[in-house]
């Protein structure tokens, strides 16, 4: 009964129990998987880099190079993500011997793998919506790329010093906090040019996710042991493991099921938090490619020119007959964006964005045959079209029927297939480098998430417990398309069974991690806001 009772304080200094989980003989399949996996992920993102870029006239060298190191840079975010995220997703299948280190890394990468592929972008764009949308317009432009670099280079490096100290620290935290300090020093570099900062309602609706999920994560994992102890009359369930011997294959089965679970949400959603950033590059620098969506079929663009005729007859009722329109119709709507605030003139510009576009693209038949002078323009104007149908709809003003809502967002759905999409490579490309940062920096996370939070061993029914509320609460904010924390919801999941449990907590590694929780977002913005000032004054 001794090993059931193991704490940290009982090993050699050094050593910890996953040292005696570790066996050498798995490893040569865990590698070869790995190398199959890289190899082909490679072959098949370069074939369609190169059929993407195929009949594209190569001017200066200069934009591939900036798009190769902005890639390597956005690509390193999502490999440092892997250190901690997918680290705790094969931390509970480790400890309860379910299956071994080597094995259990390469399967939650492919879990990962798969949950990336099948994710729908809903993250990835909500990420989006946080950054300044003067910054988004102009992303091939120095302020543009000052932002992204901003945005990634602080996000690893805070992750990385976290990883370095062991803490499970959340990247959907660190990512929110960069873009928090972009969007404040963007606006104090230019108070006097309008421009826009933080967009603090969106801000503060993830910020809820993610102050909540810990929450959720505690109490809901210690009330399912509860309610698994008086229900579920297992008494191997409830027991820590003996020695290095594997669980009742029942118990292995579920503890396995839930990691692959918790893999495949993980992928489906933190997956994401990168892509967004990632198809902002690919726009900056090589548009002709990727502003527009260039496999949407000519049938589409045909319903999309529908939908623009019936949504520039609805904004048509709404104008505002004082409403005198502009020069630039985008700047007007952008202003709108920008400060929620309805103008005379307002619903005038947006259906003047909304005819023009509906012209150009009847023009050109195809989002491909777009002038590649033209592309960034239009992506743009479909882009601030679709944000101000949005704002519009969600504040309820003006007051379109039922009838119109769903025209119009019809509508901001053909838009958005023509602007918010992500190609297959960028997820390989993001599934591969989460699943290499996970092979590369598992191991401290997981001893911490392991070994570090209760006293006593972790048993089978807790890690289950812990696993199945990540996995749902995962899903779930997927679903909605909002951020949540793989780290924080399971590392409290564990928590709260152990207190449910009544197995005692390390309150220093709990103190830890509340710390790191704390900083996080203001650590991170102030990288942020700080190289974002360096970059602007590099590249102005």
């Amino acid at each position: 009964m001794a090993d059931l009772a193991t704490t940290v304080d009982d090993l050699p200094q050094g050593a910890s129990l996953l040292d005696r989980k570790m066996t050498k003989s798995s490893a040569w399949v865990s590698g070869a998987v790995v190398i199959v996996a890289l190899l082909g992920g490679l072959g098949y993102i370069g074939f369609h880099i190169a059929q993407d870029l195929g009949n594209i006239a190569i001017g200066s060298i200069w934009p591939y190079a900036l798009l190769g190191v902005a890639l390597l840079i956005a690509l390193g975010f999502e490999f440092v993500n892997g250190f901690h995220d997918t680290a705790n997703a094969v931390a509970t299948v480790i400890y309860t011997h379910s299956l071994d280190p080597n094995i259990a890394v390469v399967w939650s990468g492919l879990c990962n793998l798969a949950g990336v592929l099948v994710s729908s972008g809903a993250v990835a764009f909500a990420i989006i919506t946080l950054l300044p949308v003067e910054l988004i317009l102009q992303v091939s432009a120095g302020a543009g790329f000052a932002m992204v670099f901003a945005l990634l280079i602080a996000a690893i490096l805070w992750n990385l010093s976290t990883w370095w100290f062991g803490l499970p620290a959340s990247s959907s935290h660190t990512m929110v906090g960069s873009i928090i300090g972009v969007g404040i020093a963007n606006q104090l570099m230019n108070v006097r040019g309008g421009t826009s900062g933080v967009d603090w309602e969106q801000a503060t609706k993830v910020f809820k996710v993610l102050l909540i999920s810990p929450l959720i994560g505690f109490g809901a994992a210690a009330l399912l042991l509860l309610l698994s102890k008086a229900f579920i009359k297992y008494p191997a369930l409830y027991e820590a493991p003996k020695g290095n011997t594997p669980p009742p294959w029942p118990i292995r089965l579920l503890l396995v099921l839930t990691c692959s679970g918790v893999s495949f949400s993980h992928g489906s959603n933190d997956g994401q938090k990168g892509m967004g950033l990632i198809m902002l590059i690919l726009i900056g620098t090589v548009p002709t490619a990727y502003a527009l969506n260039h496999a949407v079929s000519a049938r589409d663009v045909q319903d999309f020119i529908a939908a623009s005729e019936q949504a520039g007859h609805i904004l048509d009722r709404h104008v505002d007959k004082s409403g005198i329109l502009g020069a630039d119709a985008r700047a007007e709507v952008t202003d709108y964006i920008r400060t929620k605030q309805l103008q005379p003139d307002t619903v005038l510009a947006l259906r003047e964005l909304v005819e023009d576009l509906n012209h150009q693209v009847a023009l050109y038949k195809e989002f491909k045959a777009v002038p590649a002078n033209q592309q960034t323009n239009v992506r743009n104007d479909m882009y601030v079209a679709s944000e101000a149908i949005r704002l519009m709809q969600k504040n309820h003003n003006p007051a379109f029927t039922p009838a119109e809502n769903a025209a119009l967002t019809n509508y901001k759905g053909k838009v958005d297939k023509a602007t918010k999409f992500i190609p297959p490579w960028v997820k390989v490309a993001v599934a591969l480098a989460l699943g290499l940062g996970t092979m590369v920096g598992w191991k401290r996370i997981v001893v911490t998430v392991g070994e570090k939070i209760g006293k006593e061993h972790l048993t089978y029914a807790q890690g289950a417990c812990a696993e199945l509320v990540a996995m749902a609460t995962i899903s779930v904010a997927d679903t909605w398309g909002l951020p949540v924390s793989t780290t924080h919801v399971l590392s409290s999941g564990v928590a709260g069974t152990m207190a449910a449990n009544k197995s005692g907590l390390q309150f220093a590694t709990i103190r830890n991690i509340a710390a790191a929780w704390i900083f996080t977002l203001p650590a991170a913005a102030l990288l942020s806001g700080s190289l974002f000032w360096l970059f602007r004054h590099f590249s102005s």
